[in-house]
């Protein structure tokens, strides 16, 4: 598995692989503390920079692919999605660390921002793609499955949350054989 860094484009999304020159725009875009509810950081606010600063520093590192998530119809930054937990040996990837602007919730932003990070990865090797979540976000859950990702199980007491909160962390995931199939039902749910 050998995944490379490349900037990948829908009909709704580009993909771009994050610079210093997303910023501002992504900074817009991460104003409501409401999206960062269940994410390990809060990149909304005077804590925005810190999380910028440390996907740039997993991007420059080459620990993670980290995207910025710009809707191709205005030109606007609405959001950010990575390739994480690469593991090259056993060829397996994680979706995750995916967050969008209020705005772009519902629609087709998010189920195209999969079918571009799947597709990368099963074209670059991947045996395995990985995607998890908060057991409290219901709402994160259901649209995992809705890609026909299958839930494996739950990992208890996986993550201590930054307040405090000792969570739950439900795992799914897509495997190569089941991803062209997947990706035919997704392209159809997209129009």
């Amino acid at each position: 598995m050998d995944i490379p860094a490349n900037e990948l484009a829908g009909r709704v999304v580009r993909l771009e692989i994050i610079t210093e020159a997303h910023r501002e725009g992504l900074r817009k875009a991460a104003a409501d503390p409401k999206i960062w509810q269940f994410l390990p950081m809060d990149g909304s606010g005077t804590q925005f920079d810190r999380w910028f600063d440390e996907a740039l520093a997993m991007q420059a590192a080459g620990t993670q692919i980290v995207y910025a998530v710009r809707r191709i119809s205005n030109d606007r930054l609405i959001g950010s999605t990575r390739l994480a937990n690469l593991v090259p040996d056993h060829k397996r990837v994680e979706i995750g660390y995916t967050w969008y602007a209020t705005l772009a919730h519902g629609g087709p932003v998010n189920p195209e921002c999969k079918l571009l990070l799947l597709d990368h990865a099963f074209s670059h090797g991947a045996n395995r793609v990985e995607l998890k979540t908060d057991a409290r976000n219901t709402h994160s859950q259901a649209a995992i499955a809705k890609l026909g990702a299958t839930q494996e199980g739950t990992l208890r007491a996986h993550m201590v949350a930054r307040d405090g909160f000792v969570r739950d962390s439900i795992y799914f995931s897509i495997i190569r054989p089941e991803w062209p199939e997947l990706r035919d039902k997704l392209r159809a749910r997209l129009g």
